[in-house]
């Protein structure tokens, strides 16, 4: 598989719960898509074949399969995903939305598996436009839904604005929402979510695991955790470990350590 996510980008996803990709789809192919957008139609059969699902003529059958956009899908869910949903989300012209976040997951305990869900942006999405917002590093807190409505100003909240043929992706439990479309232009934002069909170990560019970088990545402040912040962390380590395959790695001085300590089973190990 080519184009796959570097050892960076990887620790990037699990620290933050997201990546961008600027400039990812030609600008042909992102006019092909918004038209074809309006009348994609609705949802394919949930929870079969990505592969058999997915129309492969027409424009989004040709974005999904772009080199890049496979290589993407494959570092972070691996071969073979299933197809869960699409939607082509539209932000009406002049369009005002209350406060909104949340979470699409619905109480998603699985431990280590997670789903993604890419977004693409086929126009020019300035700040005016509305872009989808996110909260970085919320992915590791799990609530129902909407519960969260309330939440507006969230230290660390970012939103797309971007230009056309950006793609973000993201882990499905990153807290989320649409924002007001100030423009005299309809916002378009097309969703797909695909699920693992197997381990989502080492799928990814593990070549640069060694790099320094890696642990500095993980440890990445958003501004909201404030005190929490070792908690965060701790979860980000226990994804790691499993995404690239090692399950002893810690940062600093054992910083799991404390946690994972237990004198009795020493003991019967040394004896």
């Amino acid at each position: 598989m080519e184009h796959l996510i570097s050892s960076q980008d990887m620790a990037r996803f699990v620290a933050s719960g997201f990546l961008r990709y600027d400039h990812m789809v030609p600008e042909d192919l992102c006019h092909a898509c918004r038209e074809e957008m309006t009348s994609f139609g609705g949802y394919r059969p949930v929870g079969t074949p990505f592969e058999e699902t997915w129309p492969k003529d027409g424009a989004l059958g040709e974005l999904f399969r772009l080199p890049k956009v496979a290589g993407l899908i494959h570092s972070l869910v691996g071969p073979d995903p299933l197809y869960d949903h699409h939607a082509a989300h539209l932000v009406k012209a002049r369009t005002m939305r209350g406060p909104n976040t949340h979470q699409d997951s619905v109480i998603d305990f699985r431990k280590n598996y997670f789903d993604i869900q890419l977004s693409f942006f086929p126009v020019d999405t300035p700040d005016e436009m509305g872009g989808t917002f996110i909260v970085p590093g919320s992915h590791f807190r799990n609530v129902r839904t909407g519960e969260i409505n309330a939440y507006q100003h969230v230290l660390g909240k970012t939103w797309a604005t971007c230009p056309a043929g950006t793609f973000y992706v993201w882990n499905t439990r990153l807290w989320h929402g649409a924002r007001s479309n100030h423009t005299d232009q309809d916002r378009y934002m097309f969703k797909l979510r695909l699920n693992p069909t197997q381990p989502q170990v080492g799928h990814f560019d593990m070549s640069a695991l060694d790099d320094p970088e890696i642990p500095r990545i993980l440890n990445t402040r958003h501004g909201w955790e404030g005190n929490e912040m070792r908690y965060e962390l701790m979860k980000r380590v226990e994804l790691w470990r499993y995404v690239s395959a090692q399950p002893d790695y810690d940062i600093g001085e054992r910083f799991m350590r404390r946690r994972e300590y237990q004198p009795q089973l020493a003991d019967d190990q040394r004896g």
